[in-house]
């Protein structure tokens, strides 16, 4: 799901669900497209935030009369602020649920929890002194009802369990593995490229992949656009194993999630592909022909 505000209509929302042959397409309000600014999708609601508010709507729902939430006000660390925010991750469907929690990384040591189920009804704010995560976006992974963020390079993975562990997190190391043997300049390349990390698992497989993107600016100008990826399949011995066969799969990656489904599951797809949603980048990468004789 994503946004399109650079299109001929600022107020549509295109929504992309697995097994639809079509976007939905919904008009946003004035209220959301005027007074507040859009921050993504998680789990079928948009987020929005306004004044330091940040708000949850419907947008499966019928546009009629759709559901809208809105949270406590965000109170910032020391030495934190609350006003850029690098993604939101919402647990459950259906945010009123007792177990539901919200989870908002900002950029820089700042995550939030709140959890609907607490009877004060306040965000819950942690520092992560780690500075590898503070530009990384939050995920939650739906198999193992976790929160987690890849630090940056991917070697390092935080976890957090609210409903065991609380809110100190754990923390995983990954060794990577078959590693490609670039050429020095394709090395090169690559290191001159902005880096970023995303975590996304399959429901129907069980397996968890981390894709690493690669992208330049064009031509001088403030767009990017990707130059490469590499996907890696994590297992639960510490490995991060790079692959470019993930099956049937499909992987998206948007502004608000990642995910990966079934190609099966969608019409004009195919397996082994990685999809690419940005305001200004629509991008298709079969896995199996992005690297041929270790030359990009």
């Amino acid at each position: 799901m994503y946004v399109d505000p650079c299109g001929a209509d600022p107020r549509k929302l295109v929504i992309r669900r697995a097994g639809d042959s079509s976007p939905l397409e919904k008009k946003l309000s004035m209220e959301l497209t005027n007074d507040m600014r859009t921050i993504g999708t998680s789990n079928g609601w948009l987020t929005t935030l306004k004044e330091g508010v940040m708000g949850l709507q419907d947008i499966v729902a019928s546009d009629a009369d759709p559901k809208r939430i809105s949270l406590p006000p965000l109170e910032a660390l020391p030495h934190c602020q609350t006003q850029i925010i690098t993604n939101v991750a919402i647990s459950s469907s259906s945010p009123e649920e007792e177990d539901c929690v919200v989870a908002v990384k900002f950029l820089g040591p700042q995550l939030s929890f709140f959890r609907f189920a607490q009877s004060n009804s306040e965000w819950t704010n942690i520092r992560i002194p780690n500075p590898c995560f503070f530009s990384s976006p939050v995920m939650y992974s739906k198999k193992d009802n976790m929160f987690r963020i890849p630090g940056c390079g991917g070697h390092l993975i935080a976890s957090w369990d609210l409903h065991k562990h609380g809110e100190k997190p754990k923390f995983r190391r990954f060794q990577f593995r078959k590693i490609l043997n670039l050429t020095k300049n394709n090395k090169t390349f690559l290191d001159s490229c902005y880096k970023s990390e995303h975590l996304v698992e399959s429901i129907t497989t069980g397996e968890t992949f981390m894709v690493k993107l690669y992208k330049k600016t064009i031509g001088g100008t403030a767009r990017i656009k990707t130059e490469a990826l590499m996907v890696f399949k994590l297992d639960d011995k510490g490995s991060a194993v790079y692959t470019q066969d993930i099956g049937d799969l499909c992987i998206f990656l948007t502004k608000s999630e990642p995910f990966c489904v079934p190609s099966s599951s969608l019409p004009d797809m195919y397996p082994n592909h990685v999809k690419i949603l940005d305001v200004n980048e629509t991008t298709i990468v079969n896995l199996a022909d992005q690297f041929e004789s270790g030359n990009y």
